[in-house]
């Protein structure tokens, strides 16, 4: 179970959504090209932990950057598609593999891993800029922005920050959807 987190605000940074009226599907791509985490690059963050867990344990932070790379594929991902679909399938419209008109390009541009220690912690969040661009013709139509998309365990039992960025990822499907829904005015 997770509840809400920080402030998010999503909005629509360029197009606008009349695209979306009479689609059944869209597919999706996910990138995270010049990400950040935190106050540093993804590789200057990748190799600060690889480093610190290998010198705790040997191979330990090997086996954490292995995990950092698979959890997007298959953590992340599929709960950003598990919310967009849950909301958007009672609009009419699902994500999906093959044989939509428009595919959405998700990228990630922030990451923040948050922690939990137990006493203290700090939520994990993300940032997401979705490019919608026509299949057929490869016009973009529209660009929607998620910003700080956090959630986090309701027991405080996320210390994980696969699991926690998971959450994140899942708020921002959800949140993407919603906004569709409201500012395309779907019925």
């Amino acid at each position: 179970m997770s509840v809400g987190g920080y402030a998010q605000s999503v909005a629509l940074a360029f197009g606008d959504l009349k695209w979306l009226g009479g689609e059944k599907t869209l597919q999706f791509e996910f990138s995270y090209e010049d990400m950040q985490v935190g106050k540093m690059s993804e590789a200057e963050y990748v190799e600060k932990k690889v480093t610190e867990y290998n010198k705790k344990e040997a191979g330990r932070g090997d086996a954490w950057k292995k995990a950092w790379e698979n959890d997007r594929k298959e953590r992340f991902e599929p709960k950003f598609l598990e919310l967009f679909d849950k909301y958007m399938s009672e609009k009419g419209i699902t994500s999906a593999a093959e044989g939509a008109k428009y595919v959405v390009k998700v990228n990630t541009n922030f990451t923040e891993p948050g922690f939990n220690v137990g006493v203290v912690r700090r939520n994990a969040s993300v940032d997401v800029v979705c490019t919608v661009v026509e299949i057929a013709t490869g016009n973009k139509v529209a660009v929607v922005k998620v910003r700080d998309a956090s959630a986090n365990s309701f027991w405080g039992t996320d210390f994980d920050s696969g699991y926690r960025l998971q959450e994140s990822y899942a708020k921002a499907g959800r949140e993407l959807a919603k906004f569709l829904i409201k500012k395309a005015k779907l019925k």
